[in-house]
């Protein structure tokens, strides 16, 4: 038997504040797209409407991904990490994830490790 939305949601340990951390990856190719937050109200509306929305901790307020770019990122699975504190949402890209206009967020500034740090 499959667990409601709501049986779904109950899992999830969010913080104190509500909120979890969603990285967002591309179905297909594993790619990672950026992060963001739910708390579980957007974690309902994405699993329920195919549409990823987050919790903007600035605005203090629900987005949907794309609504203003039409950069959408439709849903095509959704797990939780070990601890069930962490959201992997896996999707669909439509144009660039990112809000500079590149396809990930996670291309800006590459933090090698330091040499000695492996041996």
């Amino acid at each position: 038997m499959t667990d409601s939305v709501e049986e779904r949601i109950a899992r999830v340990a969010f913080t104190p504040e509500g909120l979890a951390p969603a990285i967002i990856q591309q179905w297909d190719s594993g790619e990672v797209l950026m992060l963001g937050w739910m708390d579980a109200e957007a974690l309902r509306r994405t699993l329920t409407s195919g549409r990823v929305t987050f919790w903007s901790r600035s605005r203090q307020e629900y987005w949907r991904k794309g609504d203003t770019s039409g950069h959408i990122q439709l849903v095509r699975g959704a797990r939780l990490d070990c601890d069930a504190d962490a959201l992997l949402i896996q999707v669909e890209q439509v144009g660039p994830a990112c809000h500079t206009g590149t396809r990930t967020c996670f291309d800006a500034d590459d933090l090698d490790p330091v040499a000695d740090a492996t041996s």
